[in-house]
């Protein structure tokens, strides 16, 4: 499904949840109450400005009683064939999220990169791929990149391992751009960036990345990924664990202030790189 068929068909989720919740005669704080979210979160479920969680459009269902619409509308619209079946799900609770901290030990953080950059990684990952796939699984990436340009954005707060700043995905100038990129990101304070040094030594996650998503109106949420697997975590004894981790790590990064200038260094060396070859 195209990006603007998928925006589409929650315009019409929101639509229609609007017109049977005041069928039901219900206001948006009394239908948030029954369903467990706030008011204004069904009114951005109206809008289409936030997508619900399917636990959530089953509550939906259950309380207007609408015969599961709602539950297989958001079926067919996380079923996107653009990402990872194993990711996809996170891909969703990441559109929700008030908060994301993550730490990327190898590569840039997918809502971090820019176009050439996620060519050259899905390229990397499917190299007998046609031109076609590698594309819709590239603008999946764009597409989801855009919720730091909303009004409603998270707070985003990123880790990257000094190995991200040094392993050439692209080419030179493609890193180039990819590293000027974050830097403008932190100097417009989009985003939070520190850089955790190789002289920092070991740290407690090094077999995977790790993003942790808190909500308004949900428990918090930890997300890690390895070879071609990713696991959401919801037990809050497990969550409480990878937060004090991250804690870990972001007490040995450099702080934001000087992370900006060796993202801008890194860049400056691939710029050069570029100009000699």
């Amino acid at each position: 499904m195209a990006n603007g068929s998928r925006q589409a068909v929650w315009e019409f989720f929101g639509a229609e949840l609007k017109r049977r919740r005041e069928n039901a005669d219900l206001t948006q704080v009394e239908l948030g109450a029954r369903v467990f979210v706030s008011g204004g979160y069904i009114g951005q479920f109206e809008q289409a400005i936030r997508k619900p969680q399917l636990d959530v459009a089953q509550r939906i269902d259950e309380v207007l009683q609408t015969d599961g619409i709602f539950e297989r509308l958001c079926r067919k619209l996380i079923d996107d064939p653009r990402y990872a079946e194993y990711f996809a799900k996170a891909a969703e609770l990441e559109s929700l999220a008030t908060e994301i901290y993550e730490f990327a030990p190898a590569l840039v953080p997918g809502l971090l990169q820019t176009r050439a950059y996620a060519w050259a990684v899905t390229v990397a990952t499917n190299p007998f791929a046609v031109d076609e796939y590698i594309e819709e699984k590239v603008s999946g990436r764009m597409d989801r990149a855009r919720i730091l340009k909303d009004a409603t954005r998270p707070l985003y707060w990123v880790v990257l391992h000094e190995n991200v700043l040094r392993i050439p995905v692209g080419g030179p100038e493609g890193m180039a751009e990819q590293l000027d990129h974050i830097a403008r990101l932190t100097r417009e304070r989009t985003v939070v960036v520190q850089v955790l040094p190789y002289a920092a030594g070991p740290y407690p996650i090094m077999t995977g990345s790790l993003k942790l998503m808190e909500f308004d109106d949900a428990p918090p949420t930890a997300y890690t990924e390895a070879v071609y697997s990713g696991n959401l975590l919801d037990n809050p004894a497990v969550v409480k664990r990878a937060h004090a981790a991250y804690d870990q790590i972001r007490a040995a990064a450099l702080s934001p202030q000087a992370s900006r200038p060796l993202i801008e260094s890194a860049a400056e060396d691939f710029r050069r790189c570029a100009s000699t070859t």
